[in-house]
C-alpha cells in the first residue's frame, strides 16, 4: 500500500472513531416532572426526590435528565403539560400531586408513571390495588388528606374554647377537597364545634378567605392538604398571623415559615420514596409489580413564637408529643 493511501485510511477510520464511540454509549434517560405546584414551592420536597434517585445511582446532569413541567398552581394546565411529555417520548413520568398523577394517566398507557399523592391511589382509580398496582402507574401515597380530623382535634387541644372552626378547601381539586370535608365533618360535633368551609383556588382568593374568616368568628383554620396551598405556605403564615387566627395544615414547611401547627406524613420521605422506584423503574422494573409505598413518618411541629404573639399557651402535654418545636 502507498503510504499516500495508508494515510488516508488511517484518517478516514479515526474521523469515524467519535461517532462509534458515541454509538456504544447508552443513552441518558429522560425523565419528565410533571408537578401542580412552583418550583419555589415545591423545593424541599424536589430535594427528596433527588435524594432518592442518588440512592439509585441517578444524578441529574450527569446520568439523567429531568424536564420539569410546573403547573403553579393552575390544574386545568396539567393534561396539556403532561401530554407535552408524552409527545417527547420521556422514559418516566414523576407526578408530584394527584391532578399531576390523573393528568399522566390520562395521557398515557405506556410510558411508567411514578407518584406522590397525599390519597388513596385506589379508591380514585390510580391503581388496582396497593400491592400490585397493575399498568404502568406505582409511586407513594402519605395518606395525608386522611390527617385532617386529627389537624382539626389539635387544633381543638390549643384553641379548647372554640365553638367555630373554618376548613380552607380548594374547590378545584375536588377528589381531594371532598374527601377532607367528609372526614373533618366526621370528627366535628365529637369535640363541640361548628365547621365553617371556605374555598380557595388562586392566590387572588386570600382576602376573600380570611375576610370570610373574621366575619365567622372562627376560632382556628385547618388548611387542606393541598398542593396549591404548599405552594402558598408563606404566605398562609403571614396571613394567620396578621389576622390573628390560630391554623394547622399537614407540611412542616407552613410551621417553619412562622405558621403555628403542622401535622402531617413526613412528605421529604415520601418523595424520597418516590425518587427510589424511579430510579429502580429506570433499571428496569415494571410498576405493575411494585407496590404502593406510604411513607413511615408523622411529623407534629410547634411554632411557640408564633403561639406567643398570637397569645396562646400550647399545653405541655401538646408539646411533649411534638417532632420539632420552633423557638
Amino acid at each position: 500500500m502507498k503510504r499516500r493511501e495508508f494515510i488516508g485510511l488511517i484518517s478516514g477510520v479515526a474521523a469515524t472513531w467519535p461517532l462509534v464511540v458515541r454509538a456504544q454509549q447508552p443513552a441518558v434517560p429522560v425523565i419528565g416532572y410533571l408537578s401542580s405546584a412552583s418550583s419555589q414551592g415545591h423545593a424541599s420536597y424536589l430535594a427528596g426526590f433527588h435524594e432518592g434517585l442518588r440512592e439509585g445511582g441517578f444524578i441529574e446532569g450527569k446520568n439523567v435528565t429531568i424536564e420539569y413541567r410546573w403547573a403553579n398552581g393552575q390544574y386545568q394546565r396539567l393534561p396539556e403539560l403532561a401530554a407535552d411529555l408524552v409527545r417527547r417520548h420521556v422514559a418516566l413520568i414523576a407526578a408530584g400531586s394527584t391532578p399531576a398523577a390523573l393528568a399522566a394517566k390520562a395521557a398515557t398507557t405506556t410510558i411508567p408513571i411514578v407518584f406522590e399523592m397525599a390519597g388513596d391511589p385506589v379508591r380514585i382509580g390510580l391503581v388496582a390495588g396497593l400491592d400490585r398496582p397493575g399498568g404502568n402507574v406505582t409511586g407513594v401515597a402519605n395518606m395525608n388528606i386522611q390527617m385532617t380530623p386529627k389537624r382539626l382535634q389539635l387544633l381543638h387541644e390549643v384553641v379548647p374554647s372554640a365553638k367555630v372552626m373554618a376548613l380552607l378547601v380548594n374547590p378545584a381539586n375536588s377528589t381531594v377537597a371532598e374527601t377532607q370535608l367528609r372526614e373533618a365533618f366526621s370528627v366535628a360535633p365529637t369535640l363541640g364545634v361548628d365547621l365553617h368551609v371556605l374555598h380557595a383556588s388562586t392566590e387572588r382568593d386570600l382576602d376573600a378567605v380570611f375576610a370570610n374568616l373574621i366575619q365567622s368568628r372562627a376560632g382556628g383554620l385547618v388548611i387542606a392538604a393541598e398542593p396549591l396551598f404548599v405552594v402558598l405556605n408563606k404566605q398562609f403564615a403571614e396571613l394567620t398571623v396578621r389576622h390573628a387566627v390560630p391554623a394547622i395544615t399537614g407540611g412542616r414547611d407552613f410551621a417553619a415559615a412562622g405558621g403555628l401547627l403542622s401535622y402531617g406524613a413526613d412528605t421529604r420521605q415520601a418523595y424520597r420514596l418516590a425518587g427510589i422506584y424511579t430510579g429502580r423503574v429506570l433499571k428496569g422494573e415494571k410498576p405493575a409489580n411494585l407496590p404502593i409505598q406510604q411513607p413511615t413518618k408523622v411529623e407534629l411541629v410547634i411554632n411557640l413564637k408564633t403561639a406567643k404573639v398570637l397569645g396562646l399557651d400550647i399545653p405541655n402535654t401538646l408539646i411533649g408529643r411534638a417532632d420539632e418545636v420552633i423557638e
